[in-house]
């Protein structure tokens, strides 16, 4: 068996799909023939911890923890709370505090890439003493944060170890780069560190096709495409319907998403028709911005709203299987065209309408397009909105549960474990040639 090493922050687990990336390419590696050793801080800042997902941990795992130094304590010493507890994403277009700024302003300039960067040194000289002993074939970095990637770029330098640069998102051209405050310095420090790990790893991934093309744009060098997925074991789950009309979303929901052409649609809706007043529920199983929960009450949604909180990730896999409609709005920033949700392909997993948000000609909309999931309107587009639940709405009356998804199994774990453990194979077979 084949032996990975996976540089990682996000381990234990938290809730947030792309996170649990390398949790479900683990689970399914060693079916492969390949061993995952896990290196990951021991004291890591996470918002949630998913106890859920332990089980998803394969027994032939092995997992390296070392502590880390952050920013974020500096952070919640200054304030007294956590960084994330204000709003969903704190780097954003959205009004800040003087001390928002200032922390933001540090964070950009003075802790590049990101605020676990004096994670690099020590992790560096960790693994490569400990490879000398326990070798590995490849090297997997994962990031953001982009630290990671720092990590893997200089073991495999030392140790010539073939590398891959694991991008869940991408670096500079990710949407809130240009909210970070930075200097011309810092800036050109990011775009030549982000240049280094496109050049020097033995092949980058990317999650997104319009991402690897951005990157292909950017390097020579080998790139990728592997997706997120869903893992078809958490969606065994019987679930029975509880007769409501559910319009659910699941996870983050950041105030720079907030949907308010739909939640003015079911506003007026409410109003109109008092079946549908009756049996609608607009369902959210996640941290949700407060702005959002605000926007939803002053539509004349207060009665309808069911504001979950935080739910560990088979939780909000029932709460997906349970829904009539799931949403998905992008955040409203023109990078985002490039992003694909890891929630996506949970949705596709759920196999229920997906009512998208976002650019019509983005990333999102083009495979909810070819798997016939559902359908993607603008921001502003509350005619389209409300035709969309209007049809939506008809078809929970006359009984029809739609079964939309097609073509949806190449976005399983499995499958995309088994295009991970390929392209693992013929680096470490490339390295004995």
């Amino acid at each position: 068996m084949g032996r990975v090493l996976i540089i990682t922050y996000y381990w234990p687990p938290s809730g947030g799909s792309g996170v649990q990336r390398w949790v479900k390419f683990s689970k399914y590696l060693p079916s492969e023939g390949w061993q995952p050793v896990i290196y990951t801080p021991e004291n890591p800042e996470m918002q949630s911890v998913d106890q859920s997902l332990y089980g998803d941990i394969p027994a032939e795992a092995e997992i390296i923890r070392r502590p880390i130094t952050e920013i974020y304590s500096l952070y919640r010493g200054l304030t007294g709370k956590k960084a994330s507890a204000a709003e969903v994403n704190v780097v954003n277009s959205q009004h800040k505090s003087f001390l928002q700024r200032m922390v933001m302003w540090v964070r950009g300039n003075l802790f590049i890439p990101d605020p676990r960067v004096s994670w690099v040194r020590p992790s560096v000289r960790f693994l490569t003493k400990y490879l000398r002993e326990h070798p590995v074939d490849v090297i997997v970095s994962t990031g953001p944060p982009h630290s990671m990637h720092l990590i893997g770029r200089k073991v495999a330098r030392a140790t010539g170890i073939p590398w891959i640069a694991d991008f869940r998102d991408p670096w500079t051209r990710i949407f809130y780069f240009k909210h970070l405050s930075l200097t011309g310095w810092a800036r050109r420090r990011h775009e030549k560190l982000e240049q280094a790990v496109l050049d020097e790893a033995s092949a980058v991934v990317a999650v997104s096709p319009l991402v690897q093309e951005e990157f292909r744009t950017m390097t020579r060098n080998r790139v990728e495409l592997i997706t997120n997925g869903y893992d078809p074991d958490d969606y065994a789950q019987p679930v029975e319907p509880d007769g409501y009309f559910n319009l659910t979303h699941t996870g983050q929901f950041a105030a720079d998403g907030n949907p308010l052409a739909l939640w003015k649609v079911l506003g007026d809706k409410v109003r109109e028709d008092a079946a549908f007043a009756r049996k609608l529920r607009i369902r959210l199983a996640g941290k949700t911005d407060a702005a959002i929960l605000q926007a939803i009450r002053e539509a004349g949604l207060g009665e309808q709203l069911v504001d979950l909180g935080y739910r560990d990730h088979l939780t909000a896999v029932r709460e997906q299987l349970n829904a009539s409609v799931l949403i998905l709005p992008l955040r409203q920033e023109p990078e985002y065209r490039a992003t694909l949700p890891g929630k996506l392909f949970e949705y596709l997993g759920a196999r229920r309408p997906i009512l998208g948000i976002g650019q019509t000609d983005g990333a999102m909309a083009r495979i909810v397009g070819q798997t016939h999931a559902g359908e993607v309107y603008d921001w502003p587009d509350a005619a389209g909105l409300r035709s969309a639940i209007d049809r939506l709405w008809d078809a929970f009356q006359a009984g029809a549960e739609p079964v939309l998804t097609e073509n949806i199994e190449a976005y399983s774990r499995r499958s995309t474990a088994r295009r991970m453990a390929a392209l693992l194979e013929d680096l470490a077979k490339r390295k004995e040639l």
